[in-house]
């Protein structure tokens, strides 16, 4: 290869310096192309010079014609030489070649071939098609034990009573209507519920007509159904109400108090999967409207219902704001740059990036759930912000007269180590989060920083070639996008620059003013608050907790080395005391528990006397209740063995901070007042979900002090100097400072999703400082002012800093149109977030930086 002006040799390879006969390079340059050639005439050449200088490298049809190479030694070499336009600093030049016939053969054509653009299209072409086979296979499942570790005590503790007794995971159904008791609705009733007692997913029912009833007989006492449907013609609907009113069972848990609703309670198998639980769902309704009992459900609700409901956001935003945040990048592109291949390029690498991203989830056979619902926004986002940096770097080469690979190599000069050193910051903001304990938030972590690896991978090492090879015209200068952003670029730096001690004390001021509402932010997570009061599972849950009693299900667990242990007198009288202490409590609706069934049976055996409503002192007596008992709901709150027994507890709230209060309170009562020969354990979703809270606390300070950690180190490294990365430190503290102000002001809870919003943040703004500090310490240490370096680093770097923060912001903002309150929080705060950064970055870095140098110049000086 040879570059040539005007005929004349300016470079030569060492190649094509071999096959003329001289043993440097150097020795050709300067000599004119004619002397080396035979079989052109200078009229020729000067034409065939003249045709490739118009011809780009990319056109199909260049330039090409044989000659004899007149080599150094005298002796003559058959060759072909093809050329085409060039640039050399700047200025247009003929970059020709030179092919000898070993050069033409197969096996050097095939060398010659572009085979890293052929890896590269490849590559690109696997990572956007492959992961879409995997994606069907996705497990979404947002049940509340996913959010726990698998070791953790109250999961644990949940596996073992599961064993005997059945889950808490349950859906209620609420049924209003006329003639609630009549013949005709008991019937249909009855066979629903015998329909979903027959489902294979499905392990129980419980129901009026299926629960058992203990009342009085001449031998003892009976157990029978409730309401018996077998009997229906020996009864009348008042008496089936009245009975159904006065079971201590049933009241308040199947039927409302005033008899105005009736409930059917569903408990599935552990499915650990919402689309199943979603599937089962849909099949219930089926069977509702089967049985025509559609016009009288008013309500579902419960942990599965949650869970589908959890589950229909997490679809339904990811199919709205992936595409839209997609779209709305896509337009910004075009406004900005104007250039169809950038846009085209840009779709293609974020689907690319989200696709890909999200298979590890099936790769891995992790959960994608509610948090994991927040990666494809927002992977989204920093694919299109890495591309920017990219775009805006090759419009500036476009600027200085660069094309094709020389356009694309000034390009990766000016983005490669920032780029890298950008991608390491922000992978390690998002992989601190993999410190926190709660499996869903680190899986997003780890995930997530896999994803930022992955843009980095697609835009630094497999977009180089395509657009070296395929990116032709000239790139458009200073459009209407571009000269916005410059012109708010040097609004913001200006003002820095020339009023440092102003923009300081400002800062410092607000910022003193503000953080006293940082104390202010509570920790708290509240399912149902993750929804709008509007929506159907909020409202349901409302109405069957006015109707009936509290949905969040609590357990205490009782437990034993002994057998009967838990059926003496005194076990029992210490569960009944522990049951009417709670009957006290605020947060607690009802509870229920084997006490309950013995005092039925001593009622009932003592001919429904009330006065012997209660635990009898004989162990014998009870003894005896227990082997003539041939019901099976007492099996659901102790087992056969009397060595295990639960109190299962409906509590009215929904709050993790206050199901905790409740569980304190209850720890005291156990501590102060054992249960005679048991142990305790405090179990159920209630628990699980209370258990979060601590774990969602110690897991703000691991990650977000882990990322703070982990991005000082990194800023050490590429800095080498702690001055240096101090200063960096500080435009990317701000966003997290700011992010919980805001949420103190607006009385936003820490929770699942602001968690995470920190780290994210921090990780995203990073990036920002290391382009624009990496283009002022070079001109600092290349010995310009430091009024240059702003200058000059703020002209070039500055433009992309603010263009993607603000397609960053754009695509977050619009998470702020979701049903799914904590998705919302997520794009709010970290859009404010970010624009923090960037004022700090834009602002309050070049009066830093600015007060820092000259003074440091002063001195110097001096």
């Amino acid at each position: 290869m040879a570059l040539i002006q005007d005929g004349i040799l300016l470079v030569v390879n060492e190649p094509f310096a071999q096959h003329a006969g001289f043993e440097s390079p150097a020795e050709l340059e300067s000599t004119p192309l004619l002397d080396l050639l035979e079989g052109l005439t200078k009229e020729q050449t000067r034409d065939f010079l003249a045709s490739a200088s118009h011809t780009d490298k990319n056109t199909r049809d260049v330039p090409r014609t044989k000659v004899t190479l007149r080599r150094n030694d005298g002796t003559r070499l058959p060759a072909e030489i093809y050329a085409h336009q060039s640039n050399l600093n700047g200025e247009s030049v003929v970059k020709l070649y030179l092919l000898t016939a070993d050069d033409l053969t197969a096996s050097r054509r095939m060398l010659r071939l572009p085979w890293k653009l052929y890896f590269c299209l490849l590559g690109l072409l696997l990572i956007a098609a492959l992961p879409n086979l995997l994606l069907p296979n996705l497990n979404i499942n947002n049940a509340p034990r996913t959010y726990l570790p698998a070791d953790a005590p109250s999961v644990l503790i949940d596996q073992q009573i599961r064993e005997t007794f059945p889950d808490d995971e349950v859906i209620v159904m609420l049924f209003e209507g006329l003639a609630m008791f009549s013949d005709d609705f008991l019937l249909a009733y009855h066979q629903l519920s015998q329909s979903l007692s027959a489902h294979p997913l499905i392990d129980s029912v419980i129901g009026i007509t299926r629960q058992d009833h203990i009342s009085g007989s001449a031998d003892g006492f009976l157990v029978e159904p409730l309401v018996n449907i077998e009997n229906l013609a020996d009864t009348q609907p008042k008496e089936r109400r009245e009975q159904a009113l006065s079971d201590r069972f049933a009241i308040n848990s199947l039927i409302a108090p005033d008899g105005s609703a009736i409930a059917l309670v569903v408990i599935p198998q552990a499915l650990d999967d919402s689309f199943r639980h979603l599937a089962l769902e849909q099949e219930i309704v089926a069977l509702v409207e089967e049985n025509r009992l559609d016009g009288y459900l008013t309500a579902m609700a419960g942990e599965i219902a949650t869970d589908v409901a959890q589950m229909r956001a997490i679809l339904r935003d990811n199919m709205i704001f992936i595409p839209t945040t997609v779209l709305v990048g896509l337009i910004l592109i075009w406004w900005l740059f104007h250039r169809w291949m950038a846009v085209i390029i840009t779709g293609i690498v974020t689907g690319a990036v989200v696709s890909s991203t999200i298979a590890f989830y099936v790769i891995f056979r992790q959960p994608f759930n509610s948090i994991a619902g927040i990666i494809p926004p927002l992977l989204s986002a920093l694919t299109i912000a890495a591309l920017v940096h990219f775009f805006n770097a090759l419009q500036y080469a476009s600027k200085r007269g660069l094309s094709g690979n020389d356009r694309v190599q000034s390009a990766l000069s000016q983005i490669r180590r920032p780029a890298l050193f950008s991608a390491l910051t922000t992978s390690a903001g998002l992989a601190s989060l993999g410190l926190s304990p709660i499996p869903p938030i680190s899986t997003f972590g780890l995930t997530a920083a896999a994803g930022v690896f992955l843009i980095y991978l697609i835009v630094i090492h497999l977009l180089p070639p395509i657009f070296s090879r395929y990116d032709n015209r000239q790139w458009p200068h200073h459009k209407a996008g571009l000269g916005l952003m410059d012109v708010m670029v040097k609004g913001l730096f200006h003002t820095g620059i020339r009023y440092p001690i102003w923009v300081l004390g400002f800062t410092l001021i607000i910022m003193a003013a503000t953080i006293p509402q940082i104390f202010k932010v509570d920790v708290e997570t509240n399912i149902l608050e993750f929804f709008p009061p509007s929506h159907s599972l909020r409202q349901a849950t409302e109405h069957i907790e006015e109707k009936l009693v509290g949905t969040t299900p609590l357990e205490v667990f009782f437990s034993s080395d002994q057998p009967d242990a838990l059926i003496t007198p005194e076990a029992l009288q210490g569960i009944r005391g522990f049951q009417n202490w709670l009957g006290r409590q605020p947060e607690v609706d009802k509870s229920m528990s084997a006490a309950d069934f013995v005092e039925e049976m001593h009622w009932g055996f003592h001919e429904e006397n009330n006065r012997f409503r209660k635990i009898p002192q004989n162990a014998d007596l009870i003894s005896q209740y227990l082997f003539i008992y041939d019901g099976t709901d007492l099996y659901d709150f102790i087992d056969r063995d009397f060595r295990q027994a639960r109190v299962a507890i409906n509590v009215n709230v929904h709050g993790a901070n206050e199901i905790g209060d409740l569980m304190e309170r209850i720890g005291y009562y156990l501590t102060a007042s054992p249960i005679a020969g048991a142990d305790w354990e405090l179990a159920g979703a209630g628990r699980m979900f209370a258990d979060q809270e601590d774990l969602l606390v110690k897991g703000q300070i691991y990650s977000l002090g882990g990322a703070l950690l982990l991005i000082l180190l990194l800023m050490l490294g590429l800095w080498r100097s702690v001055q240096d990365t101090l200063i960096c430190m500080i435009p990317n503290i701000s966003p997290i400072i700011v992010i919980f102000i805001i949420m103190g002001f607006l009385g936003i809870w820490l929770d699942m999703a602001t968690a995470m919003i920190a780290s994210v943040a921090v990780g995203i703004a990073i990036d920002d400082t290391i382009h624009l500090y990496h283009g002022f310490i070079d001109r600092i240490r290349q010995g310009h002012s430091p009024v240059y370096a702003l200058a000059r680093t703020y002209s070039l770097a500055g433009r992309a800093v603010m263009t993607t923060t603000i397609i960053l912001c754009a695509q977050f903002s619009l998470l702020m149109a979701s049903a799914f309150v904590p998705m919302g929080h997520f794009g709010i705060l970290t859009s404010i977030g970010l624009l923090t950064a960037l004022l700090f970055d834009l602002l309050l870095l070049p009066a830093l930086l600015i007060t820092i140098y000259r003074s440091r110049r002063i001195i110097s000086s001096n």
